[in-house]
C-alpha cells in the first residue's frame, strides 16, 4: 500500500525537512507540495491525496480555515510551531499534530500511525475491485483472484472462474489491493496468499498453476507463509 501524500506549507525550510523524511518512509509517495493553503484547495480537486502535511500559520488562509471548508478531507497531521492549535485541529479529526522542529523519530511515530489507520479502513471496508477488461467494468471479489501476472503494459487476473486483461502495470493494481492479503512473489507475479495449496520448491501451487518466487522475494514470502500459515 502506498499512501499519497502532500506538504503544505509556505517555509521552503520546512518542506525540505519533511520532503527528506517522506522519502525514508517506503509506504509514503510524496506527490505535491503547495506554498498556502490556497494552492492546496486546488489540488485537492485535481489529484487523488491520502495524506496531507499542514502547516497553520500561512498567508492569505491558515490551515484551520481551510479545514473548516473542506468536505470529505484526506487524513491530515498537522505540522506547526504554535502548540495553541493543537486542541482546535483535533476538532477537525486530524490523525496528529507535530511541533516543529520534528524530529524522524517523532515523524515516524506519527505515519505509522496514519499506515495503522489505512490498514484497518482496508480491512473494514470493500472487499472487491472495478476494472475495464474487454471494454466493461467488471467487479472482481478480492477472495477470487489467484493470481496478478504483468505482461509489459497489462496484468492478466486469474480469477476462480475467468480471465480478465487490465490496461495497467502491476506496480499501479498492487497499491490498490489490500495488503494483508496479497503479495509480490516475483516482479511479474502477484499472488492472494489464501489461494496457495502448496510450497514446491521455488514455486506456488495455486489450483493448477505454478507461480514462481524469486530470490529476493522468497524469505519474506516463505517466512510469512510458513510463520503464520503452518498448523504443526
Amino acid at each position: 500500500m502506498k499512501i499519497k501524500c502532500v506538504i503544505t506549507d509556505d517555509e521552503p525550510m520546512a518542506r525540505k525537512g519533511l520532503r527528506g523524511y517522506i522519502d525514508k518512509i517506503e509506504f509514503l509517495t510524496l506527490i505535491g507540495e503547495c506554498e498556502d493553503a490556497i494552492q492546496l484547495n486546488a489540488m485537492l480537486k485535481t489529484r487523488q491525496v491520502d495524506l496531507i502535511f499542514l502547516d497553520i500559520e500561512m498567508p492569505e488562509m491558515t490551515g484551520i480555515e481551510l479545514l473548516s471548508n473542506l468536505t470529505n478531507s484526506p487524513k491530515v497531521i498537522i505540522v506547526s510551531a504554535y502548540e495553541q492549535y493543537a486542541l482546535k485541529g483535533y476538532e477537525f479529526d486530524v490523525v496528529d499534530y507535530l511541533l516543529k522542529p520534528v524530529s524522524f523519530d517523532r515523524f515516524l511515530k506519527s505515519v505509522n500511525r496514519v499506515h495503522d489507520l489505512f490498514q484497518t479502513e482496508q480491512k473494514e471496508g470493500d472487499d472487491y475491485i472495478f476494472v475495464k477488461s474487454d471494454k466493461q467494468l467488471k467487479k472482481i471479489m478480492f477472495k477470487d483472484i489467484l493470481f496478478i501476472e504483468s505482461m509489459e503494459n497489462y496484468v492478466i487476473i486469474q480469477t476462480t472462474s475467468s480471465k480478465e486483461v487490465v490496461y495497467t502495470t502491476l506496480k499501479q493494481i498492487y497499491e490498490s489491493l489490500p495488503s494483508n492479503i496479497f503479495y509480490q512473489t516475483h516482479r511479474s507475479y502477484i499472488v492472494n496468499i489464501n489461494q496457495i495449496n502448496a510450497i514446491d520448491g521455488n514455486q506456488l501451487n495455486i489450483n493448477s498453476y505454478k507461480i514462481p518466487v524469486a530470490r529476493n522475494f522468497k524469505d519474506e514470502i516463505f517466512h510469512l507463509i510458513l510463520n503464520n500459515r503452518l498448523i504443526s
